[in-house]
C-alpha cells in the first residue's frame, strides 16, 4: 500500500469520518464501522479531501472525462472540493454539476445545477461511499434525462468491499458492470484493515475486538480481498 493511502486513512480517522462501533448503513445493514463524510467540517479538511479525490482521479481516469457530477447531498461538497483541487493542483479546470432533491419550478428551474449537460459529455460521478449502489441507480436516470451523456466512471472515498444486490461481486463492481463504467475508490476495506492493524504503528490503530467484528461482518456480507478468503 502506498503512503498516500495510509495518509488518507489517517486523515479520515482524525476527522472522525471513519469510526468504529455499531451503525446502520443506508442499505439497512448493521455494520461495525462507518464512513460519514458529513463530518468534514473545515476548509482545511475540504482542501485535503478534494486533493485526495483529485489525485486518484488523475492517476486512474487520466483525461477520460469532461464533467464532474456530485449526487445530492453529500456529493455536492465533494464535487466542489474535487473540481477546485483539479484546477489548483493539476491545472485542469473541469466543469461541475450536481442535482437538487426536488425540481425547482421557478428561476432557471430543473433538477440540475451548474454545468448544463450536453450530448456526448463524459461524466465522472464523485460519491462518498457505495454500499448497495442505490444512490447511483437513482442518479444515472437523472443524468440521462438531461442529455445523451456517457458515463466516464464513478469514484468513491472507500470501497466497503460488500456483495452487491445481484450477488455477482462487490456492490461497486456491480454498479460498474451495470452501467458500463469504470469504478474506483481512493482506498478499500483491505487498505483500512491493513493500515490500522494493532501494533502496526498507525496513529489510530483499532483493537482486536473491532477486527473480529469486521471479520464477522465480511464473512456475512463481504467479497474476497487481499486479506480474506471470504465468500464470493
Amino acid at each position: 500500500m502506498d503512503q498516500s493511502k495510509r495518509d488518507f486513512i489517517d486523515f479520515m480517522c482524525s476527522a472522525e469520518v471513519l469510526t468504529f462501533g455499531d451503525f446502520v448503513t443506508k442499505s439497512g445493514r448493521s455494520t461495525p464501522y462507518f464512513v460519514n463524510t458529513g463530518r468534514y467540517t473545515t476548509g482545511a479538511q475540504m482542501n485535503a479531501l478534494g486533493a485526495a479525490y483529485a489525485r486518484s482521479i488523475v492517476e486512474r481516469f487520466g483525461d477520460g472525462f469532461d464533467v464532474l457530477f456530485g449526487p445530492a447531498y453529500k456529493g455536492i461538497p465533494l464535487v466542489v472540493a474535487t473540481a477546485s483541487a483539479l484546477a489548483r493542483e493539476h491545472g485542469r479546470d473541469v466543469p461541475l454539476c450536481f442535482n437538487r432533491k426536488e425540481a425547482k419550478d421557478h428561476g432557471e428551474g430543473g433538477v440540475l445545477v451548474g454545468h448544463p449537460m450536453r450530448d456526448g459529455d463524459r461524466v465522472l460521478i464523485v460519491e462518498d461511499v457505495t454500499t448497495a449502489g442505490t444512490s447511483i441507480r437513482e442518479t444515472v436516470p437523472i443524468l440521462r434525462a438531461a442529455a445523451d451523456i456517457e458515463l466516464a466512471g464513478l469514484i468513491v472515498s472507500v470501497d466497503r468491499m460488500e456483495r452487491g444486490p445481484a450477488g455477482a461481486g462487490s456492490a461497486l463492481a456491480e454498479v460498474g458492470r451495470e452501467f458500463g463504467m469504470q469504478v474506483e475508490a481512493i482506498v478499500d476495506l483491505d487498505d483500512v484493515v491493513e493500515h490500522l492493524q494493532p501494533g502496526g504503528g498507525a496513529a489510530h490503530e483499532i483493537g482486536t475486538d473491532d477486527l473480529a467484528r469486521i471479520a464477522a461482518y465480511r464473512a456475512e456480507y463481504g467479497v474476497p480481498g487481499r486479506l480474506t478468503a471470504g465468500p464470493g
